[in-house]
């Protein structure tokens, strides 16, 4: 049996972009999408916290070490600037691998969503 399981987590970082001329996507900054073992293009979960959506997309990287965080195309409609979102990613995998992965868990400065 496989089962699907929490892969990666940035957890609580606020919104820095919504811009909706543009093909689709979440724009992570590069370093947060290294320290949650994220990868270019994977599927992400996004959790508002201000507004209760809950929305996926794939995400690109962004410039290092500015904490960028910008829904992009139509996701950028269910985002405010500032919004805290937590950013999520799955994987699938066997019963007794599951038992014992640890997901790659990112808890980022709340002000900057700069890694403390």
């Amino acid at each position: 049996m496989q089962i699907q399981v929490v892969k990666s987590k940035i957890h609580r970082v606020k919104c820095t972009g919504a811009e909706l001329n543009y093909i689709g996507s979440i724009t992570i900054d590069e370093d947060l999408m290294e320290a949650a073992n994220i990868i270019q293009g994977e599927k992400v979960q996004i959790v508002n916290n201000d507004n209760g959506e809950r929305l996926e997309t794939y995400c690109i990287p962004g410039p290092r070490n500015t904490g960028e965080i910008t829904l992009n195309g139509a996701a950028a409609r269910k985002v405010a600037v500032g919004d805290t979102l937590i950013l999520i990613t799955y994987a699938i995998m066997d019963f007794e691998e599951a038992k014992t992965f640890k997901p790659s868990l990112v808890f980022p400065d709340e002000a900057t969503n700069l890694l403390k």
